[in-house]
């Protein structure tokens, strides 16, 4: 009888495989709406950067609208923005992304989400990707968020971009341990 080949961790091949340009930047020279940049270091549980890790993020436009199939025909896409982002961290465990601040889109429920980028986390030693996302912290929707919500108040502010100037904020995520930013289960 043939053995189960066990399972393995993800990476570290990301350097070759997912790449593609510029994956850290989702706006064009005629955007709509406000430019942003968020700068942010991976860290692991034992607080050391990954200089190996490797993040993707997904977002609305200005007016809350993904450049996906179902947004199509409800308002034209924005030509200068894609909404997609893949970029690995530096030797230093750092990243920068350069986008715009997203416009609050539809809850399935009917209501409005706060406006939030998705993140998703892949690095060594993970079995499978990890999913957060990033809210702002002057948005007075964020009190009802119906995601955000779901959160205890204590561990909010782990999914909250911190303010560095008028257009930049930091977001760190820390893959367990204090401070552990929280991922949800999707």
């Amino acid at each position: 009888m043939a053995e189960v080949t066990p399972f393995q961790t993800v990476g570290p091949f990301f350097g070759i495989a997912l790449p593609f340009e510029p994956g850290d930047t989702l706006t064009g020279p005629h955007v709509m709406g406000s430019r942003i940049i968020i700068e942010g270091q991976v860290r692991d549980g034992e607080g050391q950067p990954l200089p190996d890790a490797f993040i993707e993020t997904w977002q609305a436009n200005a007016v809350g609208r993904y450049r996906h199939p179902e947004h199509q025909g409800k308002l034209l896409p924005d030509p200068d923005f894609t909404g997609f982002g893949r970029l690995p961290t530096d030797d230093k465990g750092w990243f920068t992304l350069v986008s715009i601040r997203p416009g609050r889109v539809r809850s399935p429920s009917g209501g409005f989400q706060a406006p939030h980028i998705l993140v998703s986390v892949l690095a060594r030693g993970l079995l499978t990707r990890l999913v957060t996302r990033i809210y702002f912290p002057d948005e007075a929707t964020n009190a009802s968020d119906p995601v955000l919500q779901l959160v205890s108040p204590e561990r909010r502010p782990t999914l909250i971009a911190q303010p560095i100037a008028a257009d930049r904020y930091r977001f760190d995520i820390v893959l367990q341990g204090p401070g552990e930013t929280v991922f949800f289960d999707v």
